[in-house]
This record gives C-alpha cells, structure tokens and sequence, in this order.
C-alpha cells in the first residue's frame, strides 16, 4: 500500500546511520494545505516528538521478521522527498523490539514489476529457515497496477539482511480478468499444509466487496489463485490483511503462522474508514474457506485498537513463542504543520496478542521489553476519589510515563440507563457523553494536563446499567482529547469501544502508556485498546501533570496505582 509522505527527517545514530521521514495523513478534511502559514511554536517544540515510541519517518508495516538473533522492521518511505512517490522498503533492526537501528532501504524499484513502487507485503521464513519476501509491486506509469513480487536474501548468512535480490521469475502474481487492478496488493505471510504454500493478497469485486483472494504454491514461486476467496464482505476495500492461527483460549504462547489450529484471525484494514478489524473463527484446509465464530462479525467486527491504528502487522516471535503486533498511527494535525514539525508518524508499542479465556476475541498487552524503560516511580493505595473531584498523582514526570491502575466503584446502581438509540456505536456515545459530562458513574485520568486544567486528555470509564435482568453492566472505554490543546487547526476526535467485561464487582483496571503526543491505553488488562494523538501547548514536558478523575455520582477508590518515569531507548528513530 501506498500513501502521501511528508518531510525528511535526520537519525544520528550507532554508525551514523540516517533515516528519513515520512508520514501518511488520513483525515480528508486536513489533507489540503489551508493550516495558516503561521505555525504555533508549541507544534513545532522538540518537546511533542515521542520519547518511547519508535518514530521513524515511516508509513504502512511491511514484514515484521525475526532472523538469528535480530528483530526486521520494514516500513514504506520516499528517499527523494515529501512527495508522493519512489516507494521503498526503508528497514530497521533491533535486539529488543525497543532499541532500533536503521539499516539501508531493503527493497528499492529495480526491476520491470516493481520500477514505479515497492508497495507492502510481508515475510515468511522457508523450511530451511530462508525468509523470503513477498510484495506489491507497480509496473506501470500514470497508474496503479498493482502485481506481486517476491525477493530473497542476497546473503542469508548475514543475520542483517542488508541486501536483497529478486528472482527473474517475477511478478509471481499479476490480476486477472474481470479483477480490479489498481485495488489488488498486500500478500500476507504465507502458510504451508498438505504440500502447498497459502498467501491472500487484498482486493476489491465490484463497489464494495472487499475479499482476501487465496494464492497456493507448491514451490514459492509459480502461485495460482484459487476459485475462491478464503472470505469476502460487503465492506469496501481489505487493506494488508493479515491471516494467523491462535492457541487455545487463554493461552498466551503464539504459534508459527503454518502450525494447524482450531481458532484463527482474520484482520484487514479498511480503507473507507482507515481503520483495522478482525473476526475469530474457524478455518477448513479442505474447502479453502474461512468462517467467522459470530456471523455478524463482518459487520460488527472487533478491532485492535479503537483509537488512531492502521495497517498492521503480526508476526511470531520463535524466541519468546509469542505473537507480536506492530501498527502505527498518523498525525492528527494539518499537512502544513507537520512539514513544519519534519516529522510525522508513530509506531505503536509492540503489543503481545492471544485469544481471550472466552474465546471470543483477542486480548493485548504491551511487549514486556518496554519495562526495561522504566525509571522513578510513584505509588498510590487505598485513595478514595469523591464524586465531582480529582487526585494529582506527584513526584514523577508525566508527559513521558507508564501508568498502571486499579480502580474500584462502590455505587454502580447510580449507573445510567443506556439509550437505545446510540446501539453499538461507542464513538458516537463518547462524543455525547464525553469526559466532563457529569453524572452516572464515569471515572478514569486524566493525562498531560495543565496545572489549571485548561489543556487535558481523559482516558476513562462509563458505566452503564444492566440492559435485562441477568445481564451485566454496560463498559464503555473512552478517549477524549478534545480539551487536549489551545493550539488551533487540530483533529480532536474522541475514540470509544466497549469492554466485555463484567465489573459487578466494581473492580476494573486501566493502563495508559503516556509519550509527549501520544495517550496509549488499554482497558481491563488488555481487551479494549485506544491510541490517541495529542499535541498539548501548555502541559509539555514539566509543564504535565497526571490526575485520577471522578465526575459520577458514586465514589472511586484507587485501591492501586503505580507510575514510572519512562527513559528514552539509545535509539529510536528520535
């Protein structure tokens, strides 16, 4: 996949290795260049740029890998400028998924099926522990023609992979008749059973039906598709989707993307909406065909995040035996504003996925790699927070911070009655019941707030009453930073997503992952996440402050908090 990229940015780092920028900015309305042509000094500070999060100048996630002792993250990037084209495979490496350092383009535009792009794709490790690539490729000027390549180590023994090359053999697959050429890319990591290599490669029949077309190999080289596509939807475009086998519920351990198992994922990333879904269900080798556990789940499906959260990526860890995600999000400023900034786009942290003890959907957590940047630390027990009031958590920094806390309500029969008319969708039941809307119980933090509260972003709870009887409360998880910045011409929306989770025990936990432009939040130990941008011109470095909220009805004890000061990696694209 492709997309718009923005200004260059310089990465001095362990052998004066560079990097340069890039970004993708989804928000039509803020894609022309009308910000004023006077930008606020506090967009511009060094101060907004991520302390923890990996920020390379990258776009879409190509072929996360692990190779003799090294993490390979490949990214899509223009080396010739803040203009849209001359797309290559920008590649970074690391030890520790939190330490990175930039490599070479891996994968630049060389040969007739790739000469105008190098589009995503992803990796697969051979049986003879070879990773290969594959990926979209545009051959053609003046449009996107998209077909399928694969490249290989030029050296395999270097653990590196600085240097890659491409067999003569390619495109390895190119559209058909009757199938939409420009809307046909992102071959995912291929899988092997009963004698064939699998892969699905994205695409669009007619307006709407988005599908994952299924490409089988004996060789990894001459693919064929198949009659059919392993699934399809009434849903628009499947962007990078991404196809991997579970563990029983419950279990955190990954498995090699080849190992047969009874639950899969299936996720794409949509392009009407710009953001990524998955269902779980069941996969039949035989038929070829995939089908969701709920037969709603095209429609209603779950998503990884509910925040700011695009065309992802899974790979597995073979050393920690574990399923590793990596997505990023754009800025949420004005196209202007970050060519003033000369950076734009963020890696989220690594996160650690399984399925849930229920079996019906994943759970996700931040690698545990990330807590060796923990620093100062502050603890809180046993505080009770009174309807209407906040607690200042003090003696640490907070707009570079990780915070833990469990939270307990004592009144949830002061819980509101859910309006029918909302339904299922949480966006827009935050945006009417955001975080200063009193009443009811709703509590959570506050993160990079000023001392006066004019600036703050709300990470918080609502509750709401049972919808029958035997049924459990209703969670609603929000993001609301529309009180985030001063600053003007800023994209301020409020994310949401509900949390199956049964707190009739009052009892819930939070944690939020804090990073100067980033709120990075997950609910319930994982089973609703939000990444949020924010650009605060007020609480910036030791001007931010952490709060504990309560603006319900029923008191809130902190039976537990913890925060850390959170130390910058030795390198990360900063």
């Amino acid at each position: 996949m492709g997309t718009r990229l923005l200004a260059l940015a310089p990465w001095l780092l362990l052998l004066l290795l560079q990097l340069a920028g890039a970004s993708h900015v989804v928000h039509r309305s803020l894609e022309a260049e009308q910000a004023p042509s006077s930008v606020p000094a506090s967009i511009v500070s060094p101060l907004l740029r991520t302390g923890y999060h990996f920020q390379p100048p990258m776009n879409w996630i190509n072929g996360p890998l692990y190779y003799k002792g090294w993490y390979h993250l490949f990214y899509q990037y223009n080396p010739k400028g803040a203009v849209w084209g001359n797309i290559v495979w920008a590649h970074s490496v690391s030890q520790d998924l939190i330490n990175w350092i930039a490599l070479e383009p891996a994968i630049k535009p060389d040969i007739p099926s790739d000469q105008y792009g190098c589009w995503s794709g992803s990796a697969t490790i051979l049986p003879d522990g070879t990773p290969a690539i594959l990926y979209t490729g545009i051959d053609r000027p003046n449009i996107n023609y998209q077909v399928q390549n694969i490249a290989f180590p030029k050296n395999a023994s270097d653990p590196l992979l600085r240097e890659w090359v491409k067999p003569a053999y390619n495109p390895v697959a190119t559209p058909e008749p009757g199938m939409n050429a420009t809307q046909f890319r992102d071959p995912t990591t291929a899988w092997y059973a009963d004698g064939h290599w699998r892969m699905l490669v994205g695409g669009l029949k007619g307006a709407r039906r988005g599908l994952a077309y299924l490409y089988r190999s004996r060789d990894f080289k001459t693919w064929v598709r198949a009659k059919h596509p392993l699934h399809s939807a009434l849903t628009g475009m499947w962007e990078c989707p991404d196809f991997f086998p579970l563990q029983a519920p419950g279990l955190q351990a990954g498995l090699d993307t080849s190992v047969p198992s009874s639950k899969y994922v299936l996720k794409n990333s949509l392009d009407l909406t710009r953001y990524d879904y998955y269902t779980v269900g069941i996969y039949n080798k035989v038929t070829e065909r995939y089908v969701p556990d709920n037969p709603a789940g095209d429609y209603h499906r779950l998503r990884y995040d509910y925040g700011n959260f695009y065309a992802s990526k899974t790979f597995f860890d073979p050393v920690k035996h574990r399923r590793i995600l990596l997505g990023w999000a754009n800025e949420s400023d004005s196209v202007t504003y970050d060519k003033a900034k000369g950076w734009a786009g963020i890696h989220a942290i690594p996160r650690k996925v399984w399925l849930d003890p229920s079996g019906k959907q994943l759970l996700q957590w931040p690698i545990e790699e990330l807590e060796t940047l923990r620093g100062k630390s502050v603890s809180v027990s046993d505080k009770v927070v009174k309807p209407g009031e906040h607690f200042q958590v003090t003696g640490l920094g907070t707009y570079q911070a990780d915070v833990e806390v469990s939270l307990e309500v004592s009144g949830l029969e002061k819980a509101e009655a859910l309006d029918p008319a909302f339904g299922d969708d949480a966006e827009r039941l935050c945006g009417a019941k955001g975080a200063d809307v009193r009443g009811g119980v709703v509590f959570g933090l506050w993160v990079l707030a000023s001392a006066g509260l004019e600036e703050k972003t709300a990470v918080f709870f609502r509750v709401f009453k049972p919808a029958g009887h035997g049924a459990k409360p209703v969670v609603l998880m929000c993001t609301d930073p529309t009180k985030s910045s001063l600053s003007p011409d800023l994209y301020k929306p409020t994310f949401a997503g509900f949390v199956d989770t049964d707190i009739s025990s009052g009892k819930i936990s939070l944690r939020s992952l804090i990073d100067r432009s980033v709120v990075e939040s997950f609910g319930a130990g994982g089973k609703t996440c939000i990444l949020s941008r924010v650009y605060p011109s007020m609480a910036i470095g030791d001007k931010a402050h952490l709060y504990v909220f309560n603006n319900g009805e029923a008191d809130i004890k902190i039976s537990h908090l913890k925060a850390w000061e959170m130390k910058k990696p030795l390198m990360n694209g900063a």
